[in-house]
Formats: structure tokens, C-alpha cells, sequence
């Protein structure tokens, strides 16, 4: 962008100048184009020399005076190397036509070329400075974005890391106390808890799956729970099966249904009903869990999972998505709405 915009500079220097001989019969047509021409050359050996050590003055873009300073210790270099190249190349192509290129005494001809190209310079360190400014700007946002995700990736890894023993833990707890009651029942707790290890062995390299997926890993830990209470809780799959492919973050249910039986079933003597709920609602993956036999108290206070299940959300998501607890009739409802996004 810089070198189009440094090439249409000196095209319209050009035609202006030649713009301005048209109508003078003491000009040939070809003198304004070696003058400007000529300076042309010059200004982009100077401009191709400053690009090829920008990395020089990169260190000090955030302290604008010494950037520009670090360029104007070489203006006296570069008015000595401009006037001569410039005009000796307009000496040698007017001997060369048989000519002579007159001017000013060569005291008039460095102050003006001083004059002209501190302005120059001025202008076009100014151009380079917000070009170079604005290329770090981008390359430190990238650069965060970058570090912004690693952070995130090892905050879900963490969390991750914190739910699933808090998870497992529970479960062996569950099967722990069932030995000394039905061992039949036990055992098939634990052939199903290694289906769930197995599964989440297979999947643990991912932190998205799909809805049907994490329906599967759900039905699994539903499985153990039902052994345990088989004749006071039943359960109902609502979920729309267009949404099967939509993607959602591994093992965010989980804890919800967990929650469903420690503080429904487990709490309650009679019978409870839990209910999964997936569907769409105006452009978004809603997910429900609900249970009865109990209700939120006054000052509910969230748990480990359900503190995960928020902080993944927020995330992978930000603000896009939301977690809510609430109650509903007498029942306990926890609402997840999400972008929906297909696999």
C-alpha cells in the first residue's frame, strides 16, 4: 500500500510539472520528466533503503520523537546524496543530448533541495510512521489473540481436569455404598462406569462433540444413577433429533444431570421426574434439565460443576452464551442457551 501510494505521489508530481511546461517554448517536452524523474529515482533509492531497515526504528514506534529523530540524523547524508545524484544524472543526460543543464549557484541549490526535502521527509516519515505504526498494532493483536487463546485452551483444560474426578469421585461414592446392598447391581454399575471411562478416554483430546454424542455420555451416567434409584426416579428424552449434529462442549450436561439426582432423587422419598430437553429457539441451541422433588433455597450457592459449566460457557462462548438456574412450579430447572453451531 505504501509503494502505490509513494508511486501515485510522484505521478502527480510529474504531470503537474509537465503540466506547467506545456505552454513554455524554452522547455522541451522530455525536461520535466528528467527533473522529476530524476528526483524520483533518487527519493526511492532513499524510501527502498528505509524499508529495508525498518526493523532499526521498529523498537522505538511507541516513542514517536525518537523514531523521527533516528530518521532525521540522516537528513544531511541524504540532501548531500539526493543533489548529487539527481543533478549530476541531469548534467549527464543533457551532455549526452548535446546540451547543458544550467541552474542556481550550488549554494542557492542545497539550501532549496534542504528546504524541499526536510518537507518531504517531513510529510512522508509521517505517512511511514502511522503505515509501520498501525502494521505493530497489528502484529501485537495477533499476538495477544494468540496468548488469549492459549490462556483459554489451558483454562478449559483445567476446568475439564477439575470435573471429571469431581465426577468419577461421586460415581465410585454411588457404587461404594450400593456393595453392601445388592452386589448384582453394583457390578453392573461398574461395567457401565468403565463404558463411561472408556468413552471419555476415546474423546478426551476434544473439547466440542456433538449433541448426540453427549446424549450418549448423559444415557451412560443416567444408567448408573437409575440402578441406584430404579424405583423413584423416571426419565424423559426430549430432544429434537434435527439438532443431533449440533455442536456443544464435551461433558457440559453432565454435571447438570448429576445435580438433577443429588438434589431431586437423592433428596426426595417419593417418586421424581427428570427430563432433558434440546431444541431451538430463535437461531439457538437451548438445552434444559429439569427435575422434581425439590427447589431452589433462598440462598442457593453453586457447587463445583455448575461453576465449571459456567466458566466453560463463558470461555468458548463469552457473552454469547448463558447458564440459569432457576425454579419452576415446584420443580428445579437448569436452562443453557448457546449459538448453535453444526459438526
Amino acid at each position: 500500500m505504501l509503494l502505490w501510494l509513494w508511486a501515485a505521489f510522484w505521478l502527480i508530481m510529474i504531470l503537474v510539472a509537465v503540466q506547467d511546461s506545456l505552454h513554455n517554448p524554452y522547455i522541451a517536452w522530455w525536461e520535466p520528466l528528467l527533473w522529476e524523474g530524476s528526483s524520483c529515482v533518487g527519493g526511492t533509492a532513499w524510501l527502498l533503503w528505509q524499508r529495508r531497515h525498518k526493523q532499526r526504528f521498529a523498537v522505538c514506534l511507541d516513542q514517536p520523537l525518537q523514531w523521527f529523530g533516528r530518521h532525521l540524523v540522516w537528513l544531511p547524508l541524504l540532501i548531500v546524496t539526493f543533489v548529487g545524484f539527481t543533478y549530476g544524472m541531469r548534467h549527464a543526460v543533457y551532455a549526452l543530448l548535446g546540451g547543458v543543464y544550467t541552474h542556481e549557484s550550488w549554494l542557492f541549490v542545497f539550501g532549496y533541495e534542504s528546504l524541499k526535502l526536510l518537507l518531504y521527509a517531513g510529510l512522508w516519515l509521517g505517512i511511514i510512521f502511522g503505515f509501520d505504526s498501525f502494521d505493530q498494532w497489528q502484529a501485537q493483536r495477533r499476538h495477544l489473540l494468540e496468548l488469549q487463546k492459549s490462556l483459554t485452551e489451558a483454562q478449559l483444560s483445567q476446568l475439564k481436569a477439575q470435573l471429571r474426578p469431581h465426577f468419577f469421585f461421586n460415581t465410585l461414592n454411588t457404587i461404594s455404598a450400593l456393595m453392601h446392598v445388592d452386589v448384582e447391581r453394583a457390578d453392573r454399575m461398574l461395567a457401565r462406569l468403565g463404558d463411561l471411562l472408556r468413552l471419555s478416554l476415546q474423546i478426551n483430546d476434544r473439547e466440542m462433540t456433538t449433541l448426540r454424542e453427549e446424549a450418549h455420555t448423559l444415557e451412560l451416567f443416567a444408567q448408573i444413577m437409575q440402578e441406584r434409584f430404579a424405583d423413584r426416579v423416571s426419565l424423559r428424552w426430549n430432544i429434537d433429533p434435527d439438532m443431533l449434529d449440533t455442536q456443544v462442549p464435551m461433558f457440559l450436561l453432565q454435571p447438570l444431570l448429576e445435580n438433577a439426582f443429588k438434589h431431586g432423587v437423592e433428596r426426595s422419598s417419593g417418586p421424581v421426574s427428570v427430563e432433558m430437553t434440546a431444541r431451538r429457539e430463535g437461531g439457538r441451541a437451548v438445552l434444559e434439565v429439569r427435575n422434581s422433588g425439590s427447589t431452589l433455597p433462598a440462598e442457593h450457592r453453586e457447587g463445583v460443576g455448575l461453576r465449571n459449566c459456567r466458566e466453560r460457557l463463558k470461555a468458548i462462548y463469552g457473552e454469547q452464551a448463558s447458564l440459569q438456574l432457576m425454579n419452576d412450579g415446584d420443580a428445579v430447572l437448569a436452562r443453557v442457551a448457546l449459538p448453535e453451531r453444526q459438526s
